[in-house]
């Protein structure tokens, strides 16, 4: 089992240490759970009441921490306990999965496609053709990658995912489970008799930059033409459903259960809350955030914090929410 003194994660961390203990850590925990080989930590002020009965025996803190650790316990004391405690969680990370072969023999590999050096290839993968992958890239088991599809360097795609043909995927991304890449997007429009729904061809593609990190069970559709866009750095979320066309920019969040229409596009470091909804065609601009749980149904200037069903300026949404809260208590 791997353990620490507090001595050699402060060294990791470079903080401020307050007190000392002599047990060794075996892993980080929240600080009502934790035991006493546990680090914890403390972002805010109103945890600071929990510590008392806490048996971890040291933690992250923020510097505006006024408590003492106490007896046989310390403090590290840094400028943003989340971001600290990240890096703690990669100490104690294990490792992932072990692949004890290159290409599993179970493995369906066109002879056309390119296979980069150091790749893992798990059981029950199949790879098309003029398929291209990079050096580095791991396929764990039930993977598909349709014809002339390229997967990047240093890439991790876990079981279940797809990834439809002509799709190109960059370095060092992550896809978790039964991720879909490059279905079919959602296009129908009424037949001429009014008897039925016509399917309209989508014969674009998706395109993803490099270091893009895709939750399970997410979809990102293909484009009707030319390519559905998702930008460097952008994260998104278990559940999440992107349309045809859309274009994301770099460094997104996108929380689970939200859908992207069509159309859409979001300019750099957008943040869409939880369960929200974008219609077609909208454009939200760089550094926008919406709410968890609203529907954003026209442009999103840039900067701009939106809230609500239909989403609008956070603070007057709030305005109004308290106001019907004043008028249900008379």
């Amino acid at each position: 089992m791997i353990s620490y003194t507090i001595e050699e994660i402060n060294a990791v961390l470079n903080g401020i240490l307050v007190g000392s203990t002599s047990q060794k850590i075996e892993g980080p925990e929240e600080l009502q759970k934790a035991k006493n080989h546990h680090i914890t930590f403390i972002g805010s002020a109103k945890y600071e009441k929990y510590w008392a009965d806490s048996e971890a025996c040291a933690a992250i803190v923020n510097a505006s921490i006024t408590i003492e650790p106490g007896n046989n316990k310390a403090f590290i004391k840094v400028p943003n306990a989340d971001l600290a405690m990240a890096r703690i969680l990669e100490l104690f990370n294990p490792e992932p999965p072990i692949l004890d072969f290159d290409i599993h023999p179970s493995a369906v590999v066109h002879t056309s496609a390119t296979i980069g050096s150091n790749c893992k290839i798990g059981p029950h993968c199949y790879i098309g053709k003029d398929v291209v992958i990079g050096d580095n890239t791991i396929l764990y088991p039930n993977v598909s990658i349709f014809d002339e599809s390229t997967i990047g360097t240093n890439s991790i795609i876990w079981s279940g995912t797809v990834i439809r043909e002509r799709c190109v995927i960059g370095n060092h991304c992550i896809f978790h489970t039964n991720v879909s890449i490059g279905a079919d997007g959602f296009g129908y429009r009424p037949s001429d008799d009014g008897r039925g729904l016509v399917k309209i061809p989508q014969i674009g593609n998706v395109i993803i930059g490099h270091h893009v990190e895709i939750g399970a069970n997410t979809c990102i559709d293909r484009a009707k033409f030319s390519s559905t866009l998702i930008g460097d750095g952008t994260k998104i979320d278990n559940l999440v459903q992107i349309g045809h066309n859309s274009i994301l920019g770099r460094s997104c969040i996108i929380a689970g259960h939200s859908g992207i229409s069509g159309s859409v596009t979001l300019g750099d470091g957008v943040i869409i809350g939880g369960a929200s909804s974008v219609k077609d065609h909208v454009t939200i601009h760089s550094g926008a955030t919406v709410g968890g749980k609203s529907g954003v149904i026209s442009d999103v200037k840039s900067g701009q914090t939106v809230l609500g069903f239909p989403a609008q300026e956070a603070r007057e949404t709030l305005k109004q929410w308290a106001i019907i809260k004043r008028l249900a208590k008379k």
